[in-house]
């Protein structure tokens, strides 16, 4: 892969992780990429290890969690201020990677986390698949 195609890929993920509330799709970042959408995806994945849907789910889904953390926001309303427009498809994929549902998550007391600093809270609460080994555990 060339230089250049990695400033684009890397380009593409930090438009993900800005602007992770508007409507993206693969066809947008693709041509914003200045590459077809398949050599785009495949390229995303070898750099990445994971598809461009799959790591933008996880942006929206982190900021799903601090949101529903907050307490003061419905689900459906959280699931809308992060971009998805399927509640059902929002509660799938977060309770596929928090291991819990949004309500649940939700229900749940935040108080522990409170003190423990914003940077280690990201890398420690960073959702992933279910079966993948957890950030900063070393496995």
């Amino acid at each position: 892969m060339s230089l250049s195609d990695l400033v684009r890929l890397r380009q593409a993920r930090d438009r993900m992780d800005r602007d992770y509330a508007e409507p993206l799709d693969v066809p947008a970042l693709a041509k914003a990429a200045l590459m077809s959408p398949g050599h785009f995806s495949r390229s995303f994945r070898a750099a990445y290890g994971e598809t461009p849907y799959s790591y933008l789910m996880t942006r929206r889904i982190e900021r799903a969690k601090a949101l529903l953390r907050r307490g003061d926001l419905s689900v459906t309303d959280v699931c809308m201020a992060v971009g998805c427009t399927s509640l059902g498809s929002f509660s799938s994929r977060f309770t596929e990677l928090v291991g819990e549902s949004p309500s649940a998550y939700r229900a749940r007391d935040h108080e522990d986390g409170a003190a423990i600093p914003a940077c280690v809270a990201k890398t420690r609460t960073r959702p992933v698949r279910n079966g993948e080994a957890k950030p900063g555990s070393g496995t």
